[in-house]
This record gives C-alpha cells, structure tokens and sequence, in this order.
C-alpha cells in the first residue's frame, strides 16, 4: 500500500481541535461541495511563501462550494514554533479563510500520508480523492510561480471536467514528526509521480 493517499480513495475521517475553540470532524464539511484538506505549519518557508496564493484560491472558490481545510502534524518538539499556542497566533495575525486543525498525535498526518508542508488533498462530494500534491511549482517564492496546480483541480472538476493532473509531487518541509530527526521521513514514503 503506497503511503499517502491513491486518487480514488476516501477521505479519512478525523476528530480535531481547531484554533477557533472547536472541534472538527470530516462531516462539519459535508455541505461543501469540495473539501481541501492540507497539511501544513507556521514556520516551513514553502508554507510561508505561498500562503497568499492559498488565501487568494480559497476566496476564490469559496462562493461555488469549496472549503478548506488546514492541519497542522508538525511536532513542537522538533519546532516549537509550531505548537497549538503559535498556530493560535498566527491565525489571530493571518485571519486565514480556513479552519486550522491541530494534528497533536499525527495520527492523521498518517491516514493521509502527509509527506510535505504544504501538501494539499482535494476531494469531491463524495469525498473521493480527485487532485493530490503541490499547490504551486514554486511555493517557497510565488513570483517565480507559473504553474497553480490546486487552481487548476479545481477549476477543471468544478468545470465537469476530469482533473488533467491529478497528482503532483509536493513541494516543501517535510512533516516533522515527533521523535525523529528533523528531516526525516517514513520509509515507506516516496514521491508521487
């Protein structure tokens, strides 16, 4: 079995505090017509640097059915920078248009086979797996971007169209997970394509 996610398969649940006070699972969104769920953090660069195009996609698509979703897995002892606390601050900065789960066990960072921050997984509304990946080529520096892959999924299947590139390798930190070095990742994880 391929570490993250196969196109196709069904978006795991999860049950996760928010920095807003409250707790999510996958069926407070089951009204969106499409749910991006992505990994991510406060200090990875790639996160950072491309967080704006993420705002401005979201906002994009929020009017035709399409929420986001954040998660933070990152292990504050590896970066304390990514604890609850920061990533309460960050939003109360940012004002992000999402929710931002905190992942404190990684379970779910697992059930998706979260590889990098950030790393995006797009479902429809069946919650089928239909665009996993980057959400630019060049998250760390938005002005060299030419490719918005995450814009593009959307786009095309809001469109009735099939995703033209359903999987793309992410681009960015990998997920810090706890008790491991910093820079390291499962065995069984790869690239995508």
């Amino acid at each position: 079995m391929a570490f993250t996610l196969n196109i196709g398969d069904s978006a795991p649940d999860f049950s996760l505090p928010a920095t807003d006070g409250k707790t999510y699972s996958l069926d407070d969104f089951k009204n969106a017509d499409v749910l991006v769920v992505f990994f991510t953090c406060n200090h990875c660069p790639f996160v950072t640097g491309s967080d704006e195009v993420t705002r401005e996609t979201a906002l994009k698509y929020a009017e035709k059915g399409v929420r986001f979703v954040g998660i933070n897995s990152n292990s504050p002892n590896t970066y304390p920078e990514d604890s609850f606390d920061h990533m309460v601050k960050r939003m109360d900065e940012q004002k992000f248009p999402w929710v931002y789960l905190y992942d404190a066990s990684q379970d779910i960072a697992r059930a998706y086979g979260a590889l990098r921050t950030p790393h995006f997984y797009v479902f429809d509304a069946d919650r089928k797996l239909i665009y996993t990946g980057r959400g630019v080529d060049t998250p760390r520096d938005t002005s060299k971007m030419t490719v918005n892959d995450l814009d593009r999924a959307l786009s095309e299947h809001l469109a009735g169209q099939p995703v033209s590139v359903p999987a793309t390798n992410p681009i960015g930190c990998n997920v810090k997970w706890d008790g491991q070095d910093a820079h390291w990742m499962p065995p069984e994880a790869c690239d995508l394509v």
